[in-house]
């Protein structure tokens, strides 16, 4: 006997009985079983930082899951990465392109919604997958600094600190006990470099874990260094957010 999803889960296009899309499902897990990825906003900028597990004979100073959009945007991806790309290189041209017509940046919630409305489209077609993959996407505008999250479903949502991939559950539930609206980018980092070792294999150490930042003042995207992440570490270690993880 067949299942009950059975057929339903073969086309994006067709409903089940009780109101689900599962290859939208299917995808939504793709990205909960991704390394993890997360953003927080701070009172000088938007953070953002991902898990990367690498090869030992792998190039490890090229960040697979962050990418640059514009100067003053940037993304953290979880799920299928070769899905971020494209996306990414849409948002690229979306945001160049707005760029040359209006002559001023664009603002970060315009281009999640683009992105969005680009995964949308592919919910309601036959032929085609959703992407598999879900971005953070930072920046700083004419508003301040912005986070916003979108899912292959094409749902976007602002946030103030959000993580997605695998073990997010427990990093949004740590993020909701101890983030604070006027955290600065230490504590920021803090933060961040705490929620992947929380998740991660590895514990110690810093090479698993890549970063960047997006400063108010600047506007400029830059890779935040191993020596600052070191700088994160040793905050985490002698003033630990939970202070139960506090080494003896």
């Amino acid at each position: 006997m067949l299942p009950a999803a059975a057929g339903y889960d073969r086309a994006i296009t067709v409903f089940s009985p009780d109101g689900r899309l599962y290859q939208v499902e299917y995808a939504i897990e793709t990205v909960r079983r991704g390394t993890l990825a997360l953003g927080i906003k701070c009172k000088d900028g938007v953070l953002l930082a991902v898990e990367e597990k690498t090869r030992k004979l792998q190039i490890s100073d090229v960040t697979q899951k962050i990418f640059q959009i514009d100067d003053h945007i940037g993304v953290a991806a979880a799920g299928y990465i070769p899905d971020a790309r494209a996306q990414v290189d849409h948002a690229r041209f979306f945001a160049q392109s707005n760029k040359l017509i209006y002559d001023e940046p664009v603002d970060v919630e315009i281009v999640a919604k683009n992105i969005a409305d680009m995964s949308q489209q592919l919910t309601q077609y036959a032929g085609v997958r959703p992407f598999g993959v879900a971005l953070i996407i930072a920046g700083v505008d004419t508003t301040g600094g912005e986070l916003f999250l979108t899912d292959p479903s094409g749902t976007f949502i602002g946030y103030d600190a959000i993580a997605i991939g695998q073990g997010s559950d427990q990093v949004n539930e740590f993020l909701e006990k101890y983030y604070t609206q006027d955290v600065s980018i230490e504590d920021a980092g803090k933060l961040a470099l705490e929620s992947i070792n929380m998740v991660s294999e590895e514990k110690t150490g810093i090479s698993h874990i890549k970063m960047s930042l997006i400063e108010n003042e600047r506007k400029i995207m830059r890779k935040v260094g191993e020596e600052e992440i070191e700088k994160f570490a040793k905050i985490a270690k002698e003033n630990p957010t939970n202070p139960q993880n506090k080494s003896s």
